[in-house]
């Protein structure tokens, strides 16, 4: 009996393929490429859902992340924070967007609301894709990879482990986001690559495109940020800052990385110019000028005190003039006119 015929698989020349635009090559710059998998990966409680929270909530609302990377193709953002209960996350969340001058309603920020996700599973499987074809997020984050699978799989199986992460691969390139898995790592790693780290199967090294790193170094918090296509930056030293009364917890940038200078010398001039537009929190105005936090501080402060511009909650503004009264005499009747 003759073999069914066969439909063969369709094929383009490599000239024919879609070019990139230079623009589109970062979700967040530096850190997260576009559309790109990989891992979020550090020790039990170093700050990896902190980190997820900030990145997650820059993409949703075009903030930068760590008030320090810029967002280059922001959108909808879909979470599944498995081990933290529904009042933390907003408490989290929450601060993060009054220490960003947002309100949480209007940030396009889901969450899945389910106790349990088994993504070995067909029937998880299923509900995830249909899920991700009804939101269509920029990005998903899954948190943490020990959660999404049941005790039939093992993490040390490179078998177990491809196939779970083919099917994440296969998410990617069906709905075109960007997926962070945050992990953990293996005791006494040695400090480098997200992957490198992760505990369990080596095949995520293969896998991700970006990853980002959390390790301490003696009484630092360092993060390493890992790209298959792009140069890393360089470590970056973070703390979480939780000083505020009114929940305003969140990472930052010890030492932020060197940016290019304003294309104006005159900082003044280029704040007023870019508040003569909208009001902005400083986090705004300090990722639009690309300025040192420390002489922008400097530069608002100044402005402030001669009044050429005001804080009204979270956001500076520069004030709407009061009219001023002019007094004439006319025949010895003292009339005001404006």
């Amino acid at each position: 009996m003759a073999a069914a015929a066969m439909t063969p698989l369709p094929v383009v020349h490599a000239a024919q393929l879609q070019d990139a635009p230079p623009q589109r090559c970062w979700l967040v710059e530096q850190l997260w490429a576009r559309a790109a998998v990989g891992v979020l990966a550090g020790a039990p409680k170093l700050g990896k859902t902190w980190l997820g929270l900030d990145l997650a909530l820059s993409v949703a609302s075009a903030t930068p992340c760590l008030d320090t990377f810029a967002v280059h193709d922001p959108g909808t953002v879909l979470l599944y924070l498995a081990e933290d209960a529904a009042p933390a996350i907003k408490a989290r969340l929450t601060g993060l967007c009054r220490h960003r001058g947002l309100e949480l309603q209007r940030v396009p920020l889901w969450l899945l609301a389910v106790p349990t996700l088994r993504l070995d599973l067909d029937t998880d499987q299923r509900r995830l894709y249909d899920t991700l074809a009804t939101l269509r997020p920029r990005l998903l984050l899954l948190d943490p990879f020990v959660r999404l699978h049941s005790a039939a799989l093992n993490e040390n199986d490179a078998g177990d482990v491809s196939a779970l992460l083919a099917y994440l691969r296969g998410l990617q390139r069906t709905f075109d986001l960007a997926l962070v898995v945050v992990h953990h790592t293996r005791k006494n790693g040695r400090p480098g690559g997200a992957g490198e780290n992760v505990r369990g199967s080596g095949d995520f090294i293969a896998w991700l495109d970006s990853g980002l790193h959390l390790h301490r170094q003696q009484d630092r918090l360092l993060l390493t940020v890992q790209h298959r296509a792009a140069p890393a930056p360089a470590a970056l030293s973070l703390r979480l800052h939780s000083g505020d009364p009114d929940g305003d917890t969140h990472l930052e940038v010890v030492d932020p990385p060197a940016t290019p200078p304003a294309p104006s010398l005159d900082l003044e001039a280029e704040v007023l110019a870019t508040l003569g537009q909208q009001p902005l929190t400083r986090a705004q105005l300090r990722a639009r000028l690309r300025v040192r936090n420390q002489r922008l501080g400097a530069t608002l402060a100044r402005l402030a005190q001669a009044g050429h511009i005001a804080r009204q909650q979270d956001q500076w503004v520069i004030p709407v003039p009061t009219p001023t009264v002019h007094r004439e005499r006319n025949g010895g009747d003292g009339a005001d006119t404006l």
